[in-house]
């Protein structure tokens, strides 16, 4: 074998530089595009940044939710996904069942009953405003103007019946027993010149409305979207009373979520100014409350206190 070393061909000139300045044309690319689309508002990399949170409500066709969830869109980069219900009785468990994450649609005292119920123990992370509950009549002008044995409307469940037996006592239509209290029940009515008539709160506005009722008391929620008028409330309580506290109505999650910041500031956000000026529009009526989560626990808290004790 021969000990000369064979010429070897000349090396060819290094494409590094040039592969180099491909890949960063291709970054600087990418940044801008990036940045434009993000500019935009309509990138992907946006759209799998957002959190999508599910707010149980029973009012999902009102205006002021639009503005709501486009304001959380836009300013919290949340994508809230409303959940509508129906029956009062539903949004509870699904929210204990995490079928839902928040939910909006009840009040303290509602909330504390049931919890102490269900055993649960859902929390409050905001308030949002106390609504009047009130009777609606379309055939009489005033409570007094209602005749002796007329079927009066009212809603089955424990805490918005006990309500409406405060309302339809304050009208001048029944007595309760000591006065009554926000735990009263049919039980507890001593005198009536009226025949009530116990149906889910769904269903008082249809009652009255069909003609099966001569008065209702209807939640505010109900009375809304039956569309009932204003000019046919015979009696309403005073949601700017001392009173009404316990009725203020609230954002509610499980108590492991009670700390959530996203949930806080989703809670806080329903009292941003375009949010209350929709809202307003909406429920009229409605007293608008800005309360702290700390003391809407605390008064949850002392509310089902009383729960128990009426309970026991």
């Amino acid at each position: 074998m021969s000990s000369t070393t064979p010429s070897l061909p000349d090396k060819p000139r290094s494409r590094t530089p040039l592969i180099a300045g491909i890949v960063a044309a291709v970054v600087v690319v990418a940044v801008v595009v990036g940045v434009l689309l993000t500019r935009g508002g309509g990138s992907a990399t946006t759209a799998a940044s957002e959190r999508t949170v599910r707010i149980g409500v029973s009012d999902q066709a009102l205006p002021f939710w639009r503005t709501y969830t486009e304001l959380a869109d836009e300013r919290l980069g949340v994508d809230v996904q409303l959940v509508n219900f129906t029956d009062y009785s539903l949004p509870n468990p699904a929210l204990s069942q995490g079928e839902v994450d928040i939910n909006q649609f009840q009040h303290t005292q509602y909330l504390a009953n049931y919890n102490v119920d269900a055993g649960d123990d859902l929390q409050p992370i905001g308030a949002t405003a106390v609504y009047p509950l009130s009777l609606y009549s379309t055939t009489a002008d005033s409570a007094d103007a209602l005749p002796d044995g007329a079927q009066v409307a009212l809603p089955n469940d424990a805490i918005n019946q006990a309500r409406g037996l405060l309302v339809l006592q304050a009208a001048g239509l029944l007595t309760l027993r000591e006065g009554g209290t926000p735990f009263s029940d049919l039980q507890d009515v001593e005198d009536s010149r009226v025949e009530l008539v116990s149906l889910d709160a769904s269903q008082t506005a249809n009652a009255l409305q069909s003609g099966s009722v001569a008065a209702a008391i209807v939640n505010n929620n109900y009375a809304t979207s039956a569309d009932l008028a204003d000019e046919d409330v015979v009696f309403a309580d005073d949601p700017e009373s001392p009173e009404a506290a316990p009725y203020v109505n609230l954002f509610v999650t499980r108590a492991e979520d009670a700390d959530d910041q996203t949930y806080l500031d989703l809670a806080a956000l329903f009292h941003d100014p375009a949010v209350l000026e929709a809202f307003s529009q909406d429920y009229p009526g409605g007293v608008v409350r800005d309360v702290d989560a700390a003391t809407l626990q605390e008064q949850l808290a002392a509310i089902e206190e009383d729960a128990r004790a009426a309970q026991g």
